[in-house]
């Protein structure tokens, strides 16, 4: 019984939903089946993944890999802190999902992002995927109640940052000011600086923070929407959009109680958005607008709020998809523009002047290339028609919707989904979380989950393509011409 207790928990499988009781036995009779299925996926990936090793040289101009002792749900950038020569200092903030052995964490690294151009293709073609990266230093560790499903960063002020956790309440962090701990079995957690409560059942994994006001926006199992202002708990500098260039020591969390044993204040809920029927999946602000937002949820559902008319939707897209919406993301570039993600495997693009169609959600562009559940998208900060998806095939995909339907002078590659340019295929695994670098343009951080695959923790990878894929031909070949130029000249000296 004792050995029984002490079993160590399984990670929690981001997407999928747990069997009820009466299917266990129809589940156990499948398993055969499933493992030849796991099998041979596994085969189909091993040789996807061998085939862009290969390639590695070529594809990227960075690439370092960190292997994680425990899972990670949730990877992002935090404020750059400084500028040299060859490289940026900038935080990174991870996540430990550990098996109860020591505490789940909320980890802030200290990353060296290496320049564009910088890193030699001898350092990229010694890429190890069993390596720890020496670009990333753990900085910080909060000792964290319960697991870190979510982290979001203030736009604002990026030091600050909320994560989501398996109960109702958002926790808010000051993660400079929050006291160094060491993570063993038996301390006890540390406090957050804000609780935001208001769910009235688990809030998992839906999550954001608006870039135009310091409102905080969650979605949970209890079907609702909730927002929240934390302008009064944060320091007029905390706000300041200039402190996004400094080194991060401006604003934070005011302290509201010295007493070193509270759980810090908490904050009630400035409004509750009732409309979906299942529960919420993911959350996003309107870029330009901290009144306006959007969620989707296991309904199928695209839901558009706006707070200054009320807490009932301002549109409800029906069946914006034909499974369990689990992403959304509000175009940074183009307030029109939203993109949501699902388990039927395919990312749709609407326009939110033309939502729906008879009723039903309308796409104007649908983006099918992954061949299982997308689990996260994000467009891009630095080309509006570009963004990221990421899914449980083990797949990062970067897509410009621009390309949709357009042929290059060299003809098309007929077997590749319209609109995909680059396909990132260093994890083995699903890619669970991933975030585009706002301060080094084209610069991701991506993290999935290897526990199926490699009986181990996760993987974090921090790359850059390179930016021959990227760029417009015409300066691609006009640059190639000046170096043929160049070696020619070289030659006769």
């Amino acid at each position: 019984m004792e050995a029984e207790q002490q079993q160590p928990q399984l990670p929690k499988k981001r997407g999928r939903k747990p069997k009820p009781k009466e299917d266990k036995k129809e589940e156990q009779s499948k398993s055969t089946k499933e493992s030849s299925g796991r099998r041979s996926h596994s085969h189909a990936a091993d040789e996807k993944y061998i085939q862009w090793k290969s390639l590695v040289p070529v594809l990227y101009d960075w690439l370092t890999n960190h292997n994680l002792v425990w899972p990670s749900l949730s990877c992002r950038w935090g404020p750059q802190l400084e500028q040299s020569t060859y490289k940026n200092r900038q935080r990174l903030y991870i996540s430990e999902q550990t098996d109860g052995s020591v505490p789940n964490t909320l980890v802030i690294a200290t990353c060296d992002v290496v320049k564009p151009r910088v890193a030699a293709a001898e350092h990229i073609s010694q890429y190890n995927e069993e390596a720890r990266s020496p670009f990333i230093k753990k900085y910080k560790t909060i000792i964290h109640p319960g697991e870190v499903n979510r982290i979001r960063e203030l736009p604002l002020n990026p030091k600050i940052v909320a994560t989501h956790t398996d109960s109702p309440d958002v926790l808010i962090w000051d993660v400079e000011a929050q006291p160094n701990r060491h993570a063993v079995y038996g301390a006890s957690t540390s406090h957050p600086d804000l609780v935001l409560t208001g769910h009235q059942d688990n809030a998992e994994f839906a999550l954001a923070m608006s870039p135009a006001e310091p409102f905080v926006l969650s979605g949970g199992k209890d079907k609702t929407v909730v927002l929240w202002s934390i302008q009064d708990h944060v320091t007029a500098s905390a706000t300041n959009p200039t402190t996004n260039n400094s080194t991060g020591s401006g604003g934070s969390i005011i302290k509201q109680t010295n007493d070193e044993s509270s759980v810090g204040p908490s904050v009630g809920p400035r409004g509750i958005y009732v409309g979906h029927e299942d529960t919420v999946e993911d959350v996003a602000f309107c870029p330009f607008n901290a009144e306006e937002f959007c969620s989707v949820g296991d309904d199928t559902c695209l839901i558009l709020w706006d707070a200054r008319v009320g807490t009932s939707p301002a549109v409800k897209v029906e069946k914006a998809h034909d499974a369990d919406l689990h992403c959304v993301d509000w175009n940074p570039h183009d307030s029109n523009l939203i993109l949501t993600g699902s388990a039927d495997n395919s990312i749709h693009m609407f326009d939110r002047r033309n939502l729906t169609s008879n009723g039903v959600g309308s796409p104007v562009y649908k983006f099918e290339g992954h061949k299982a559940a997308v689990l996260c998208v994000q467009w891009s900060p630095d080309k509006s028609s570009v963004f990221g998806s990421s899914a449980e095939d083990g797949l990062l995909n970067i897509w410009d919707y621009e390309k949709v339907g357009k042929k290059t002078e060299h003809g098309t590659n007929s077997s590749a989904p319209e609109g995909l340019f680059f396909q990132h295929a260093g994890h083995r695994d699903k890619v669970v979380d991933f975030h585009w670098n706002a301060y080094d343009p084209w610069t991701m951080v991506s993290v999935s989950d290897d526990c199926d695959t490699t009986g181990g923790g996760g993987t974090l990878q921090i790359w850059r393509m390179s930016d021959l894929i990227y760029r417009p031909e015409e300066e691609v070949l006009a640059e190639l011409e000046k170096f043929k130029a160049h070696v020619l000249e070289c030659s006769k000296a």
